[in-house]
């Protein structure tokens, strides 16, 4: 059964830094790309980020040099260094393949705000 378990979101000031988590359980993690979603109020979930299976990044220009992707194959593990946030950025954050076939996890909130 797959598993997605977000975690590290939380209440952050504009200009503030968060470090999210995804682990995943009963996958073969190591060869998917993964991706970090988010959701905000009212809008679609969107892809912001992605990381490959050999660990090249890609980002939607509304994170770009703020965030960060990274991924640990040993720990099923993918990661999200969210810097310098804005306002904007609050939403749910999801993590998922590119095809987005697993089940979506619970999320995990992350509100900038002053």
């Amino acid at each position: 059964q797959v598993l997605l378990v977000e975690s590290g979101g939380g209440l952050v000031q504009p200009g503030g830094s968060l470090k999210l988590s995804c682990a995943a359980s009963g996958v073969i993690f190591s060869i998917n790309a993964m991706g970090w979603y988010r959701q905000a109020p009212g809008k679609q979930r969107e892809l912001i980020t992605f990381i490959t299976h050999t660990g090249s990044a890609n980002y939607a220009n509304s994170v770009k040099g703020r965030f960060t992707i990274s991924r640990d194959n040993a720990k099923n593990t993918v990661y999200l260094q969210m810097n310098s946030l804005k306002p904007e950025d609050t939403a749910v954050y999801y993590c998922n393949t590119l095809t987005t076939e697993w089940p979506w996890g619970q999320g995990t909130q992350v509100t900038v705000s002053s």
